[in-house]
């Protein structure tokens, strides 16, 4: 290469890396006017490009009960999540781009079995809304356990894995946490033993003689627990006050879906899916739960869900899904 090709090079490069965000940034903002909803231009991403400290509440509650916020320990606790989760970019947005998708699922199963909206946080801290697999085999966007996700109702078998259907996991975390609720006499205790389990988490209380959650010495994991999820509530609840800036163009809607229930066992879940004109990769991923390509199991009901296809095109269908979460969020 010349001389001055080298150098012509270098000029072209750069501008044409400048014209491509330009482009990008203009065609993000027209997606979002589109969508009835431009960024919030008035309100600088301050904690996201500044490295500013994120703001932190003059009071705050977990599940209606207050957090002692003038306690030194406590507050700069919060502050540590909160720094981590504010910062932690890449993981955040997808928390938030997930969570349009998934808390209108989460939401009114809370709702329906009496516990605190901000159990979904819970969700959040423990999966951040995927279906992973801990170190100890924990499973699921509740990260239950095989064997406590069978004392609650929840199928593990090599076929099906129930710890991955989000309905039941959901109804499942629900009736432990207002187990331990009951038993230990706070959300935030109940919330703690969900995370270390019930019976450690007794032996602290009792070998401390301390009955709540913010005074007592536990192990890093669940010392940090509660404030994970307070941090992920704050964050999630004044995404533009933290930096994040979103529209529903920008956001995972619900895919729009049918439910077939099947009484018999399936032999072949290939031919399944091109029995009903979806793909196989569809099928399994609405129906994670779904472990083999085969349901051997007799005598039981199973619900599938399958994507309701359109004459229009499946992006538009998908992203055009009215959500009121996304909306209300989005105008806080």
């Amino acid at each position: 290469m010349s001389f001055t090709k080298k150098h012509l090079l270098l000029i072209i490069a750069p501008l044409a890396i400048l014209l491509t965000a330009g482009l990008g940034y203009a065609i993000g903002k027209q997606q979002c006017a589109q969508h009835n909803a431009t960024p919030n231009d008035n309100i600088p991403n301050l904690y996201t490009n500044k490295g500013a400290a994120p703001p932190l509440p003059n009071t705050l509650d977990f599940a209606g009960e207050l957090v002692p916020l003038d306690v030194y320990y406590v507050r700069e606790s919060l502050d540590k999540e909160l720094i981590i989760n504010c910062y932690q970019h890449s993981k955040t947005i997808q928390i938030i781009k997930r969570a349009a998708r998934y808390f209108p699922v989460i939401e009114p199963i809370l709702k329906e079995e009496g516990l605190p909206d901000d159990f979904k946080y819970l969700c959040v801290a423990e999966s951040g809304l995927e279906n992973v697999v801990s170190p100890a085999k924990a499973a699921g966007f509740w990260q239950f356990l095989a064997s406590t996700a069978k004392i609650y109702g929840l199928e593990v078998s090599d076929d099906v894995d129930e710890r991955y259907n989000l309905e039941k996991s959901t109804h499942a975390a629900c009736q432990y946490l207002k187990k331990s609720k009951a038993s230990l006499g706070s959300w935030a205790l109940a919330a703690a033993a969900y995370n270390m389990g019930e019976v450690n988490l007794r032996k602290n209380i009792e070998n401390q003689n301390i009955e709540n959650y913010w005074d007592l010495y536990l192990n890093q994991e669940t010392s940090r627990y509660i404030y994970r999820i307070l941090s992920y509530k704050l964050i999630m609840e004044n995404p533009r006050l933290y930096g994040y800036d979103f529209c529903p163009a920008h956001l995972y809607h619900p895919i729009p879906c049918q439910e077939i229930t099947v009484t018999s066992p399936i032999l072949s879940l290939y031919d399944f899916a091109k029995e009903h004109k979806v793909s196989y990769k569809e099928l399994k991923s609405l129906n994670p739960w779904l472990r083999n390509s085969k349901i051997s199991v007799s005598g039981k009901n199973y619900t599938l869900k399958i994507p309701q296809k359109s004459k229009n095109n499946y992006y538009d269908l998908y992203r055009h899904i009215p959500n009121p979460y996304v909306v209300d969020t989005l105008n806080n």
